[in-house]
């Protein structure tokens, strides 16, 4: 019976990296199991950030380009922590999204619910799902009572339309 040879740690690690970006500690994580010579991994690993196929910003990038439309900031620092990403580049990409949250919160909103809550049950309702989501508690509030209708202008900060519970 023929028997497929394994593939080897290199070959496993471009078939990852082949279906999205990985970071170092994520393939680390991944492929310790199939390590049989110690120092092995960190060797192949080391050769294929050399090669440019592992990059930490291109990680960053894709996470955030994939999953800011749907999501907020805390979600997103947390994916991006938990793929073991340097602390400086988390930090400048959360930086970087505090600047649009309102909006985004806002569009997520309206794809969801699009009217204000006619009650606090509803309204209640409203904020949990988007907690839920990552979005922080001042945005949740501006956008639950506001309406989340950012004015045209582009301020995301200013409202057209205010409404009281």
């Amino acid at each position: 019976m023929f028997m497929p040879a394994q593939p080897s740690l290199k070959g496993r690690a471009l078939r990852l990296l082949s279906t999205r970006e990985h970071s170092r500690a994520e393939l680390e994580r991944k492929l310790a199991v199939h390590e049989e010579v110690p120092g092995e991994l960190a060797r192949v690993l080391n050769e294929l950030q050399a090669k440019g196929f592992i990059s930490e910003l291109r990680v960053v990038e894709s996470v955030v380009n994939r999953r800011a439309a749907r999501v907020g900031t805390a979600r997103i620092r947390q994916e991006l922590q938990g793929k073991g990403l340097p602390p400086e580049l988390v930090h400048e990409a959360v930086e970087n999204l505090r600047a649009t949250e309102l909006a985004r919160a806002a569009a997520v909103w309206r794809k969801k619910f699009g009217e204000p809550p006619r009650d606090p049950a509803e309204r209640g309702r409203q904020m949990r799902f988007l907690a839920s989501r990552g979005f922080g508690a001042e945005v949740i509030r501006r956008v639950v009572s506001g309406g989340a209708a950012p004015d045209e202008a582009g301020d995301d900060m200013a409202f057209s339309s205010q409404i009281s519970l």
